[in-house]
């Protein structure tokens, strides 16, 4: 006799990073937080902010696995999302109907979610401005997701090309979304604190007028690198 599995795996250890961590990442654009690690962890670029929302949030990762076309396991993370979580709900995807509507992203928002992520689309836009909660999708559509499973959350989930395990750390800004590994959150906390400090700097100098790049300049002063023709 073979089993029936289950309809939604639920992880025991919800693990997520400690509040000072949290806070170290707020503020930071997307582009500073992927220089800190070498030009890794962007979701595709089809995953962009929904229209008429804030296109700024971060918080830990909920990670909710949802077969395509359906949405059970986001419906379970209404009941475990905390206080400032980015629920990414992974849809395999699926562009054929939407991952979620006005109503989950309401009782999201009312969990307390800061953010929701999904690599499928969308619907009730009126209904998702009004509610308010930041969003990033691949579109718009009017169809509607079933709930019957299975799905997993908290269980890791690959959504935009990128692997997202429960407790990375998400930003997302107008630009779209950067994953954070759990495991290097202190070492790309002190990396993205240098890469501000760079980047502040440079624009302080174009401000001021710069019109040189320092790599072309010395291209030119050396002649290495470059063929005239």
């Amino acid at each position: 006799m073979i089993e029936e599995p289950k309809t939604l795996r639920i992880a025991r250890d919800l693990r997520r990073p400690t509040d000072a961590q949290i806070a170290a990442f707020q503020g930071q654009p997307t582009g500073f937080v992927l220089d800190a690690m070498m030009g890794a962890g962007a979701m595709s670029a089809a995953i962009t902010p929904c229209p008429g929302l804030s296109a700024q949030a971060c918080g830990p990762a909920l990670v909710a696995g949802n077969r395509p076309g359906d949405l059970l396991a986001t419906l379970a993370s209404i009941h475990f999302a905390q206080a400032g979580d980015i629920v990414v709900a992974a849809a395999e995807g699926h562009q054929g109907c939407a991952a979620a509507g006005d109503r989950v992203m309401g009782m999201l928002k009312n969990a307390g979610a800061a953010g929701f992520v999904t690599d499928g689309p969308l619907r009730d836009l009126a209904g998702l401005q009004a509610v308010g909660l930041p969003a990033w999708c691949t579109g718009l559509t009017p169809g509607s997701p079933v709930a019957r499973g299975p799905g997993t959350l908290g269980l890791p989930a690959y959504v935009g090309g990128q692997r997202v395990e429960n407790g990375d750390m998400i930003v997302a800004d107008a630009d779209g979304v950067v994953v954070v590994p759990f495991a290097i959150l202190d070492a790309v906390i002190a990396a993205v604190a240098k890469v501000a400090e760079a980047e502040h700097a440079l624009d302080a100098e174009v401000a001021d007028g710069l019109k040189s790049v320092g790599l072309i300049a010395e291209m030119l002063d050396s002649g290495e690198g470059i063929d005239w023709v």
